[in-house]
């Protein structure tokens, strides 16, 4: 068996408030030692990941950036923003009536992004370091909803819907970067483990999913591989959950912690 593990951050492996991991130590220690591959996937930029990647010691692993728009292989870094400049040419390029209601990072100042997003300012400037898609909040009436994201349809623009935010892009889950990462590294085992709605494909892919409990934003509602088993809940929220889930996994494997 050839295993990888991929896991979302906010609210997932990292606390919701403080953006902390300490709790899954345990769990991130007997990855290492059993040499199981971690994966990061996230809605934050390469830039935001890739301390973290660099900190946990996790290699030349690739990182499922930005909500699955782009699969980054570390050290490779991402200058391109052509992609970023024409979303928010299109996005900007809306009726007044559907534009005006979207605030993304990049109608934001650093501080602005550090005040909703709980991020300190430097770690706030690196969330609006974007090559490939922006999050937002939508602020209109909720039947608008609709015509705004019609419209950026028109335009190959997709929404999907995280813990916090709306992120606009031209496509690309962290699903399909999950099943071409495990192609990748010849791989034939997936756990997955998320918070939010953007997790769900994820976590319906893998071969063992489990979501996390999120005590603060919308959550997950019943998944159909929950019915089937290949589905588990957490009973505690973020890097708690993340530790407990993953150390029974691993103990259902014969991996107790113990180095094989």
């Amino acid at each position: 068996m050839r295993l990888i593990v991929f896991t979302d951050l906010d609210g997932t492996l990292l606390d919701h408030s403080d953006y902390s991991h300490d709790a899954a130590q345990p769990a991130l220690d007997a990855l290492q030692r059993h040499k199981i591959p971690l994966i990061l996937a996230s809605s934050k930029t390469a830039a935001e990941i890739l301390p973290l990647h660099q900190e946990l010691g996790l290699g030349d692993w690739p990182i499922i950036a930005e909500n699955g728009a782009a699969r980054i292989a570390p050290g490779a870094a991402e200058t391109d923003r052509a992609a970023y400049a024409r979303l928010r040419e299109i996005l900007c390029a809306l009726p007044d009536d559907l534009r005006t209601p979207f605030r993304g990072f990049g109608d934001m100042s650093d501080a602005e992004v550090a005040e909703i997003t709980g991020l300190p300012p430097a770690a706030a400037a690196l969330a609006r370091q974007r090559n490939f898609s922006e999050p937002g909040l939508w602020q209109g009436p909720p039947e608008r909803l609709d015509a705004f994201l019609a419209a950026l349809k028109a335009h190959g623009v997709t929404a999907r819907r995280g813990g916090r935010f709306l992120t606009l892009s031209f496509g690309g889950t962290k699903a399909q970067q999950m099943a071409g990462i495990m192609a990748d590294l010849g791989a034939d085992t997936a756990i997955a483990l998320g918070d939010a709605p953007n997790d769900v494909e994820m976590l319906e892919q893998a071969d063992q999913g489990v979501i996390i409990r999120n005590d603060h934003g919308k959550g997950i509602p019943t998944l159909p591989g929950e019915t089937a088993g290949r589905i588990t809940r957490s009973a505690q929220s973020g890097p708690e959950g993340w530790n407990a889930a993953i150390l029974a996994l691993l103990d259902r494997l014969g991996m107790n912690g113990r180095a094989t």
